[in-house]
């Protein structure tokens, strides 16, 4: 059995992949990690799921919290990250780079996916509707499983992908064709708590300190998180 059970959003897998198996050798524990996005984690955890520490969204760090799931005092914001699009690997960028040359890039597109329970996706629905064109891309849309959606248009089944950037940057088969413009940019701020039920507290703490080290700021920045200003 692990010695730390891990919930975490997809967001930072690829910071994990790196990051755990240091960790392990160091402290001669074993991790498990499960990915799901934020809002199925709290959901998750508020019907019982068993963990130690959870990477999630900070909005649902702090509902946690409040519910009494996760330590409040052991709470820390690790990094931060915007939307991106990507498109099949070979294909013609979208100009994306203004509000208007988005709203065009969108209408152009044949079909998108968007993830169906991720904070992206959903703020993304909303998008479409303050840029006035919801119902022009209803038909269009594609909605995505957990995970890296951007896989889809690797498979030719969508023309586009909407997420938040590190989820579309390891996608073989896609490139990343570049952030959403600033004045519609949503920022989500992830953030790491330690269970209130974890079975080695301590442990689960250590693991969290590797988060905020220079190391771990760094290896957020390569894999297109902001790391949080200490």
């Amino acid at each position: 059995m692990a010695d730390i059970k891990i919930l975490s959003t997809h967001a930072v897998q690829e910071v994990l992949c790196e990051l755990g198996p240091l960790f392990e050798r160091a402290g001669g524990l074993s991790l498990a990690i499960d990915y799901d996005p934020a809002n199925v984690l709290k959901r998750r955890i508020e019907g019982g799921a068993a963990f130690d520490v959870v990477i999630a969204t900070r909005p649902v760090i702090d509902a946690l919290a409040r519910q009494g799931k996760v330590n409040r005092e052991a709470c820390t914001d690790i990094g931060r990250s915007g939307l991106g699009v990507a498109v099949r690997q070979g294909a013609a960028k979208p100009d994306i780079t203004t509000v208007d040359a988005l709203k065009h890039a969108l209408l152009a597109a044949r079909s998108l996916v968007r993830s169906k329970d991720g904070t992206s996706g959903l703020y993304f629905e909303t998008l479409l509707d303050r840029l006035g064109i919801a119902d022009a891309m209803h038909d269009k849309i594609v909605l995505g499983p957990s995970g890296r959606i951007a896989e889809l248009v690797a498979r030719g089944e969508a023309e586009m992908a909407v997420q938040q950037i590190p989820e579309l940057l390891p996608v073989k088969g896609v490139q990343y064709v570049g952030p959403l413009p600033a004045e519609l940019q949503l920022y989500t701020v992830f953030a790491v708590g330690v269970g209130n039920a974890a079975k080695d507290p301590a442990a689960a703490k250590a693991f969290v300190g590797t988060l905020a080290t220079p190391s771990a700021a760094a290896l957020f920045n390569a894999k297109g998180l902001e790391p949080i200003p200490r």
